[in-house]
């Protein structure tokens, strides 16, 4: 039987387009792995620069063969930008993860970033958007083997559902989180494509992707600000390293490579963390307060000048008296700039007003006078006198150890009890005083207010764009820590109120960015779920009234309603065998289980036969069951999950609601698939 001609074949026809544009790509690889730079480079600097410029184009140009190249494409009815009453004619744009181009530098794939892209994911039966055809591609490993058409402009065809849109949202998940750019809806889009100037603010429940959006909004930045933001740089902050070790492919696979990674840890890593603070200690220190009490610390070490000033040049003596040192102190202060760039400012405020002296005796002082005179021993010694250096840390640890000094600037702002509660020397505290920064026992609480000192001292380095993302669970004075980080750039704030796990969580978004510097922020909320099946959202929903009374439940827009039990078991060995159950699925399971169960649960896998991984461990084929403490369960997902004893989730926290809260992330986690075991009685929020 003769094969039917490619013209005649769309889908060979777009198979052809596929295999034309790999092609194409790897040309445009191979032209930028041949560039010769030793011509253009004027010094060895500039070739590191530029060589390092073009391995990172290299890497950026990687043709994935599991990751389809395009995933859908737009038929225009009249050319982009062009004038329709002219009859111009329509154009036709394959959409993908990033631009390709052929040899002659006509555009084969289009970046989804583009604007021309945007309709994909905005057009609609009511507003087609000039589109006269959408096509979405479904692809099996990195082959191109279905299409499915919408008729935007035509007003015969009904809206219907995309089959391919849900196969690719439901579609196993193994390995790390991937990017959603094929699945992208009109409310996240508008949320991706916001402005570089403007902070958003993302209150999303489980599944409606947020994550995702954070990630793609900061690609489509880059993209969009690429030479600005190359200078300030970007930074996505996670709430923990298994939880970065998910999401860090995302970006890569939308080429962009430079985008840093770390965690709030990372960012005030001034000291090591080797303690721990009780919940009531690191509540307080976690407070907004403690910034004023830092500022108190700090500028308590300023003193107003007592005797005069004098400066030997020479012959000459320079006398300044004590009342005109004390207004230059006075006017630093009042100024209101970092205590270090104040310090440093003010020996050449002295030297200025020597130089003013030798003026009106005759003498004509230059500049390297000036110098000169600031440097002078005596006015080191007065500016020692009057405005000391400053260590971040050592300040710290003596507002932590010395009870009359911390009391002193808390004085009004901390009550006594509070006081008391952050003071290592006291007995229960569990700490004893240390002699020195480095033999201190510090928490990660204690590096945020060393960190809130430094920059009291001297300004923290701004970025261009910052993404937070689990951001209910931080403290005010976390938050203050991030945003130091984005003072002169904009940030995404990506949460669940929900999903506040610590004692210090987040009661209002509001508040939180005032905390961050941004309290003009725009709040989006995404209540649409595209990750957790209608039936286990729907169960775990019946805590919300308990943990975030008022906030909307995630409505699934999932055609699969997924697979859900309730098992009452007598021992762990009925969940290890839910476990084997589920593993005979495709895709990935996770045992999520209070965290003093995890020993036990582990050795009993173990003893069947079971391999398992660590949150953040990469599954494989031969291994896809993760076993996960409930405390490392935000922010993952998995095909199927099997969550062992909910009333231990909760009983593991230091109180109820933080423990429903704890129990409500770990019932979300799964993508196709629930089943609860439980000896114990269920708590009663669910029944």
């Amino acid at each position: 039987m003769p094969s039917t001609p490619v013209d005649d074949d769309p889908l060979a026809r777009e198979r052809a387009h596929l295999a034309s544009s790999r092609g194409a790509l790897r040309a445009m690889r191979e032209d930028a792995e041949s560039l010769d730079i030793s011509d253009v480079t004027a010094n060895w600097v500039n070739a590191q620069i530029l060589e390092r410029q073009i391995e990172e184009r290299i890497k950026a140009l990687a043709d994935l063969s599991d990751t389809p190249l395009f995933f859908g494409r737009l038929d225009y009815l009249h050319a982009p930008g062009a004038d329709q009453a002219e009859g111009a004619e329509g154009e036709q744009f394959y959409i993908g993860r990033r631009h390709v181009h052929d040899g002659d530098g006509d555009p084969m794939v289009i970046d989804w970033r583009a604007p021309v892209s945007q309709p994909f994911y905005r057009a609609s039966k009511k507003d087609p958007m000039d589109v006269g055809l959408r096509r979405r591609f479904g692809y099996t490993g990195g082959a191109l083997t279905a299409y499915e058409d919408e008729h935007l402009s035509d007003p015969a065809e009904a809206a219907r559902t995309s089959k391919l849109l849900q196969r690719e949202i439901e579609r196993p998940r193994v390995g790390p989180m991937r990017d959603i750019v094929a699945t992208i809806q009109p409310e996240q889009d508008e949320i991706v494509r916001s402005g570089l100037g403007g902070t958003v603010c993302v209150q999303g429940g489980p599944g409606t992707g947020k994550t995702a959006v954070g990630l793609h909004r900061v690609a489509y930045l880059l993209y969009a600000h690429r030479e600005r933001l190359a200078r300030t740089g970007t930074l996505v902050i996670g709430p923990n390293r298994s939880f970065l070790h998910y999401i860090e492919q995302v970006l890569p696979a939308l080429g962009e490579l430079a985008v840093r990674q770390g965690t709030v840890d990372d960012l005030v890593a001034h000291v090591e963390v080797r303690g721990t603070d009780d919940a009531a200690a690191a509540v307080v220190k976690g407070d907004a307060r403690m910034a004023q009490v830092l500022r108190r610390a700090v500028y308590a070490h300023v003193s107003m000048p007592s005797e005069p000033l004098v400066v030997v040049r020479g012959s000459r003596r320079w006398r300044l008296p004590a009342y005109e040192l004390e207004q230059m102190v006075r006017e630093l202060l009042d100024r209101d700039i970092r205590y270090g760039a104040a310090r440093e400012a003010l020996p050449q405020r002295i030297a200025h007003a020597v130089l003013v002296q030798m003026e009106r005796s005759g003498e004509a002082p230059d500049d390297r006078v000036q110098d000169a005179v600031a440097r002078n021993s005596a006015v080191k010694a007065a500016v020692k006198e009057v405005w000391p250096a400053v260590d971040p840390a050592k300040l710290v640890l003596r507002l932590l150890t010395d009870a009359d000094f911390l009391a002193e600037h808390a004085k009004d702002v901390l009550s006594e009890d509070e006081q008391k509660t952050i003071l290592w020397a006291l007995p229960g505290s569990g700490r004893r005083p240390a002699r020195s920064v480095k033999a201190a026992r510090w928490s990660a609480a204690d590096a945020v207010l060393i960190d809130e000192a430094t920059d009291l001292v001297e300004r923290t380095h701004s970025l261009g764009h910052v993404v937070l993302d689990e951001a209910q669970d931080l403290s005010p004075m976390q938050y203050r820590a991030v945003g130091r980080r984005c003072t002169t750039g904009s940030a995404t704030v990506l949460g669940d109120l929900a999903q506040g796990t610590t004692p210090w969580a987040t009661r209002s978004w509001q508040e939180a960015l005032g905390h961050l510097g941004k309290a003009d922020a725009v709040i989006e909320e995404l209540t649409a779920g595209f990750r957790v099946p209608t039936d286990v959202i729907t169960y775990a929903s019946r805590l919300l009234p308990h943990i975030a009374p008022g906030l909307a439940p995630v409505a699934s827009v999932r055609e699969n309603p997924g697979f859900f039990d309730l098992r009452p078991v007598t021992g762990t060995a009925e969940t290890v065998a839910a476990c084997e159950e589920l593993l005979r699925n495709e895709g990935s399971t996770g045992l999520i289980a209070a965290d003093a169960r995890i020993p036990a649960l582990a050795e009993a896998l173990t003893a069947s036969g079971i391999g398992h991984l660590a949150p953040g461990e990469e599954t494989t084929a031969e291994t896809r069951l993760t076993l996960v403490p409930a405390s490392l369960a935000k922010g993952l997902e998995y095909d199927y999950v099997v969550l062992d004893e909910p009333q231990a989730v909760v009983d593991g926290e230091p109180d109820e609601r933080t423990g429903l809260r704890r129990l409500y992330v770990a019932l979300t986690r799964a993508v196709s698939g629930l089943i609860v075991t439980h000896t114990a009685p269920l708590p009663p929020q669910l029944t």
